[in-house]
This record gives C-alpha cells, sequence and structure tokens, in this order.
C-alpha cells in the first residue's frame, strides 16, 4: 500500500468513527436522527468519490439487509436491547441499520486488506464486533441483560458476518474488472485501427502519383 492510499484509508476510518460517535450518541440520548443523518453524508460522500459506485451501493445493500436480520434476531433473543427503539420496537432501529451502512464503507477502503484473508479477517470481526457493541452498550446506546452471554454470541456472528463481507467485496471488484480490461482492450483495438485508416489515407494519395509518373513516361 503506497502512501496515498494510506492516508486515504486512514482519513476514511477517522471519518467513520466521527459517524459511528454520532450515530451511537444520539441513540443514546434520544435523537437518533442525527446520528443517522451523519452516517448518510458519510455513505453518499463514500459512493460519490469511489471509482466504483454500484458496487459500493450494492455493498452497502447487503450489509444492511444482514444487519437487519442479525440485529432483529438478538433483539428478539434477548442477547440486547437497544435504546431508541424507533416504530418498530421488535425489529433493529433505523440507527442500527444506519451503523452497517456505515460499516459497508470501510470494506473497499481500510478493510480491503482483509480481501482473500477470510480466516483473518474472521479472527477481527471476532474482536472487534463484539468491542463495538459492548463501546455502544458503555455509551448509553444499548444493554446486555446477560454480558457474557452476549460477547459470545457477538463473537460467534461477527466471526462469520465479516469474512462474508470482505469476500462479497472481492468478489464484487472481481466482477468489474473483466468489463474494464475489456474496456480497455476495445480502445486499443479502436486506436489501431484509427491509426491504420491513417496511415492507409496517407498512403493513397503518394501510390497515386506514382502511378501518374509512370503514365506520363509511358
Amino acid at each position: 500500500m503506497n502512501l496515498r492510499l494510506a492516508l486515504k484509508a486512514a482519513a476514511q476510518f477517522a471519518v467513520f468513527q466521527a459517524a459511528w460517535f454520532a450515530c451511537v450518541l444520539g441513540a443514546a440520548h434520544g435523537r437518533p436522527g442525527w446520528g443517522v443523518a451523519a452516517v448518510g453524508a458519510v455513505v453518499a460522500l463514500n459512493w460519490a468519490w469511489s471509482d466504483a459506485r454500484m458496487v459500493e451501493v450494492r455493498m452497502t445493500l447487503l450489509a444492511i439487509l444482514l444487519g437487519a436480520a442479525w440485529d432483529t434476531w438478538m433483539l428478539r433473543s434477548g442477547v440486547l436491547s437497544y435504546a431508541s427503539p424507533g416504530p418498530m420496537p421488535t425489529f433493529a432501529p433505523i440507527w442500527i441499520l444506519a451503523l452497517w451502512a456505515l460499516f459497508a464503507t470501510l470494506l473497499r477502503g481500510p478493510l480491503a486488506w482483509l480481501h482473500g484473508r477470510p480466516l483473518l479477517a474472521s479472527l477481527m470481526g471476532a474482536v472487534g464486533g463484539p468491542l463495538s457493541y459492548l463501546a455502544a452498550v458503555r455509551l448509553g446506546a444499548g444493554a446486555f441483560p446477560d454480558a457474557s452471554r452476549a460477547m459470545l454470541v457477538l463473537a460467534l456472528g461477527w466471526a462469520v458476518m465479516t469474512p462474508a463481507l470482505t469476500e462479497a467485496a472481492r468478489f464484487l471488484n472481481m466482477e468489474r474488472r473483466p468489463g474494464r480490461a475489456l474496456q480497455r482492450r476495445l480502445g486499443m483495438a479502436t486506436a489501431h485501427l484509427r491509426a491504420f485508416l491513417r496511415a492507409s489515407s496517407a498512403a493513397g494519395p503518394q501510390v497515386g502519383d506514382g502511378e501518374r509518373g509512370k503514365q506520363e513516361k509511358r
């Protein structure tokens, strides 16, 4: 990773952390809308600056769907409870889904080094996922009825979900590369054809002049 990419990844992670705190603290103080708006702005900027916008959009939607299923299951199983549950208290609240969308912004940036390394991604998820939830709980955005059980469930879940998401991002990156390679080849072929036509048109009059010279000599 060169310095430019490293700085970009560091900046992305810093913005991620700022939006994460805004979302969690907003939920903890009963104002989740502010945090959701901050996350929405970060996600929109990530899409705008991305070199593969549709890949980012697809990863965001995938992360939201996965997060909705996972956090709703944990809520209904009594693993944890959330502050600011919203109008549908038996489902994952909107601010949690916003955090999943925010997490998706890291998958092709700061976490790209985990692509093709599912075991390492699993280890990172098993550690980082529970710690993130624990931090949110300590900031007042939720509660663990049984902390030991919750941390175990979170570790197991994130050990599976993290490599699933990083490998999905890697797959979508690979999927778009053949299209880009084909476009480059077509561009090169078009350039060669244009060069050939220009050379042919330039040579045409010279051949004609030679023929006229021969006819005049005769």
